[in-house]
């Protein structure tokens, strides 16, 4: 352990890593910034309005600004973040297996396919960048309407809103694509491989402050929510390391090497498969599917016909609210992260293709043969320790409504009633641990690199 944080204390006196840590705090703050620009036509009136009215109601507003750092509620000109590139670049990971043309160019040549899903991504995130606009100015301008019977934004294609409405979905899908152009900055520049990590990392953590004071506004719960928060914090913290770092270590046997006329004797090994393999991405995949729902109804609630219109408010109240009185919600979302774990971990595992690459260089797993039935054999493993991951982070996507259901036993109804606050210590945490922890060995093996370690150094 010495050993491993010994290189830290030259942190700062490595001009090259210096360099990098300034330049990616500059950039971040400059994310910050920009994040806190409107987009243009917003009614600022209205829209504080319609804030104050749907403050602290666990509502979908809440749900939409919980990795924006504040942004969707302000409609910001970040308000879709780097998620548009996110979701293009989940689309793109699952068309592969399904289409053979793109699995072959995948297996042919990697490196070059790998090229060619990073281009396709950037096209693919500016029309989804586009739509997520739409969707959100619509579910804006219908909540509003029925809260206070004004939109918040004058949007419509028709011949005296085209020109506000292309303008306000141009800065906003502009806006998406400059932050993605920031975190390749970081990418490049600054911390190596962790740009949009960080950049959703900043929103998280940059909303902690105004959350933590809402929590302390109650003069007589407060004591009890600042203890019940920080155990809350340490326990979930706790088991997303736990759960992060397990591994199950399959043993595996390499070839020895030719010495002169002698081999040597074969080398035992492991193959460590990791518990979530998938990571964050089953939580994003499932909160976009289901906020298609609320994006769709929000076209048709204003319907002259009052059957669509009601219909359609109803899709809207269940998908929209995320409070704790609504269970059909929770146990959907639930059951869709569980499932989404599954199903892109089988992707994601698909694609290393451990059965091909271990047979090329010789090494097996005792009492399997290799190839296809090693592959089988891994996947077999992959699913069954993905169990537990996966009933995690259904547990993480559901914990405001498991804490809302928590406080109402102790008689704190108006603090039930503020599930949202509590997404930064569930799902958002989950992000801010792993990407403390991505950037934490990322400077590591910088320093390493740079010679910046005990037993390396030279006396």
């Amino acid at each position: 352990m010495k050993s491993t944080f010994s290189g830290w204390r030259y942190l700062w006196k490595s001009e090259d890593i210096r360099r990098k840590l300034i330049i990616t705090f500059a950039i971040l703050a400059l994310y910050r910034l920009v994040a806190n620009i409107p987009a243009p036509g917003v009614d600022f009136a209205v829209l504080a309005a319609f804030r104050a009215s749907s403050s602290g109601s666990g509502n979908f507003l809440d749900f939409l600004d919980l990795l924006s750092g504040g942004t969707v509620s302000n409609f910001s000109l970040l308000s879709m973040g780097v998620y548009p590139y996110i979701t293009a670049q989940i689309i793109l990971q699952l068309l592969i297996p399904i289409i053979p043309a793109l699995q072959r160019r995948m297996e042919e040549d990697p490196r070059e396919a790998r090229r060619w899903q990073e281009k396709w991504t950037y096209y693919l995130a500016v029309p989804m960048a586009a739509l997520s606009a739409i969707g959100q100015i619509n579910i804006f301008n219908s909540l509003s309407i029925q809260a206070l019977q004004q939109p918040i934004l004058a949007f419509g294609f028709t011949a005296d809103q085209w020109l506000n409405s292309v303008t306000v979905l141009l800065a906003m899908t502009a806006g998406t694509m400059f932050a993605i152009w920031l975190g390749e900055l970081i990418s490049e520049y600054g911390i190596r491989g962790q740009g949009l990590s960080l950049i959703i990392f900043a929103g998280i953590v940059s909303q902690m402050p105004a959350n933590l004071a809402s929590l302390l506004s109650d003069a007589e719960t407060r004591v009890f929510m600042l203890i019940f928060t920080v155990v809350i914090i340490v326990l979930t913290v706790f088991a997303i390391v736990f759960v992060q770092q397990g591994r199950r270590n399959v043993p595996v046997m390499y070839p020895g090497r030719r010495m002169g006329n002698r081999m040597s004797m074969p080398v035992k090994g492991t193959l460590p498969l990791m518990v979530n393999l998938s990571g964050m991405i089953p939580l994003i995949f499932a909160s976009a599917i289901l906020q298609f729902p609320t994006i769709l109804a929000s076209y048709f609630t204003n319907s002259e016909n009052a059957g669509v219109a009601a219909f359609f408010t109803s899709v809207q109240n269940f998908f929209g609210g995320t409070g704790t009185s609504n269970w059909g919600y929770w146990t959907l979302y639930f059951f869709m992260v569980v499932i989404f774990t599954f199903f892109y971990t089988s992707v994601l595992f698909d694609q290393q293709n451990y059965g091909e690459n271990l047979k090329k260089v010789g090494a097996t797993v005792p009492g399997v043969h290799t190839g296809p039935p090693t592959q089988k054999y891994l996947s077999t493993v992959q699913r069954r320790i993905t169990l537990p991951g996966a009933l995690f982070l259904g547990m993480v996507a559901i914990m405001p409504f498991l804490l809302g259901l928590l406080l109402r036993l102790f008689n704190l109804g108006a603090a039930s009633s503020q599930t949202g606050l509590f997404l930064v210590s569930s799902s958002g945490l989950l992000i801010v641990v792993g990407v403390v922890r991505d950037t934490f060995m990322n400077i590591d093996a910088e320093l390493k690199l740079h010679g910046y370690q005990d037993s390396l150094l030279v006396r």
